[in-house]
């Protein structure tokens, strides 16, 4: 796995702020949204989860609510927030069940895939 980078930024061009230490998200569990050559789902997006999203996540195959303890994860709940795969919630956005997104949290990178107007749509809050 590569370094990740020294300050990554968010998609408003600020240093990114924390997703969630509790669960611990990210591709690197450490809370943040960062991302690296290897992360190949580009687990960029911070979400907050809701139970409509993650419904449709479990019916296309990403399984985000049950518990898998044999590789430390207690499973998703509404409320709680997640550094998502930035092409599924592209998808998710194109099928009407999107979450809200911390932008302060969502790395620069999900903007290779998501553009920023869809983020905004789905914003905690407009200073989030």
């Amino acid at each position: 796995m590569m370094a990740q980078p020294d300050r990554p930024h968010n998609v408003l061009g600020d240093t990114l702020a924390p997703c969630s230490n509790e669960p611990l998200t990210g591709y690197f569990r450490d809370g943040h949204c960062n991302t690296c050559e290897s992360d190949a789902g580009s687990h960029t997006v911070c979400a907050v989860m809701t139970a409509e999203f993650l419904a449709y996540s479990k019916y296309v195959g990403n399984d985000l609510s049950t518990p898998r303890p044999e590789h430390g994860f207690a499973g998703l709940t509404p409320g709680d927030s997640w550094c998502l795969c930035a092409a599924r919630f592209l998808q998710a956005h194109d099928e009407g069940c999107a979450p809200r997104v911390s932008l302060a949290a969502t790395h620069m990178r999900a903007l290779d895939i998501v553009p920023l107007r869809v983020l905004q749509e789905h914003q905690t809050s407009p200073s989030a």
